[in-house]
């Protein structure tokens, strides 16, 4: 017994040195691709670091390396919870006509459909923006058309489908509601109270070695034309600290509503461990006139993917936005 006590620390010492080794490679996103990927684990990583290092805190002769452990993970998790969450009140905002807009990556085999409407019907968002809109969601989708006429959905070959815009408010020019990229992107100009607003619904893919590091580089363009106001949000499957998502942020001119929380884990995981220990891939973005208020996350209605609502106001428009006939567009 006292053998194992002697080996424990020098165990623990080595474990949390291996850990930090991922975890400080996840901020060099710009040098390869890998490295972002190890970044969306970085408070998984960092609070590993702080567990084994802990114990050494009290062992003589570890403390020094527990301390410098615990120390470069609890920065690393600082540096997360750092980021603006939940409400973001906005002074003068704040008596402003508000708004709504729920973002859910359906996944595309959702067993529940009718929980995804019902909690779509609780709560009314003004606009709904969904990923993994598959062929199997059409069906369901088309019962919500007398709420929201106003609609872009994208079908690329790909059998988890593609993005969609739903709004309950009248696009402005109907014919500029596009979907790019195989359907991973669509974008439509919503009018709210008179304010022209673009509404980018994204889904990337998988980080490297998958196609993510490719496909940011297609979408970036395309959101560079964003107009001088702008909300986008989806499934960048890329935390909001990463590359990844700083370059969404800067293609756009956005500005990242933060950590959100834990939006994703495997589908047969509890949803109360989705919400504390799983990973806060569902992003949102704002910009110009748009007034982010509050986000918060919504319960599980099936998905993989938590919803998330953000609440927010629109600074009034210099000129009345043209508002088109309610109308549907596919491709």
């Amino acid at each position: 017994m006292s053998d194992n006590r002697r080996r424990l620390p020098p165990l623990l010492a080595l474990s949390a040195t291996l850990l930090t080794v991922p975890l400080v490679m996840g901020y060099w996103g710009t040098v390869h691709p890998a490295f972002d990927s190890l970044a969306h684990f970085r408070v998984h990583l960092a609070a590993l670091v702080v567990i084994l290092a802990l114990p050494l805190l009290f062992v003589r002769g570890w403390r020094r390396i527990g301390l410098m452990a615990a120390v470069l993970g609890g920065a690393a998790i600082a540096s997360v919870t750092a980021l603006p969450a939940g409400e973001v009140h906005a002074e003068g905002e704040m008596g402003a006509a508000r708004y709504r807009l729920l973002q859910l990556n359906l996944r595309y085999d959702n067993r529940t459909p009718r929980e995804v409407l019902s909690l779509i019907g609780r709560e009314q968002p003004d606009v709904v923006t969904l990923n993994e809109a598959s062929s199997a969601w059409l069906p369901e989708l088309e019962l919500i058309e007398g709420a929201y006429p106003h609609r872009i959905v994208c079908q690329p070959p790909s059998p988890i489908g593609g993005v969609a815009i739903l709004s309950r408010r009248p696009f402005v020019h109907l014919s500029q509601a596009q979907c790019f990229d195989r359907g991973s992107l669509a974008i439509a100009t919503v009018n709210f109270g008179g304010a022209a607003v673009d509404i980018a619904a994204i889904h990337l893919g998988w980080p490297w070695p998958f196609e993510q590091a490719w496909q940011i580089d297609d979408v970036v363009p395309v959101l560079e034309r964003l107009s001088s106001s702008a909300i986008a949000v989806g499934d960048l499957n890329a935390a909001p600290w990463s590359l990844t998502a700083r370059r969404v942020a800067a293609a756009g001119g956005l500005t990242s509503a933060g950590n959100i929380g834990p939006t994703w884990l495997v589908r047969s995981a509890p949803d109360l461990l989705r919400r504390v220990a799983g990973l806060p891939i569902d992003n949102v973005f704002t910009k110009g006139r748009v007034v982010p208020i509050a986000t918060r996350r919504l319960e599980s209605v099936g998905s993989d993917h938590l919803p998330v609502l953000l609440e927010f106001a629109v600074r009034p428009a210099e000129e009345a936005a043209e508002v088109m006939q309610a109308s549907v567009a596919r491709e």
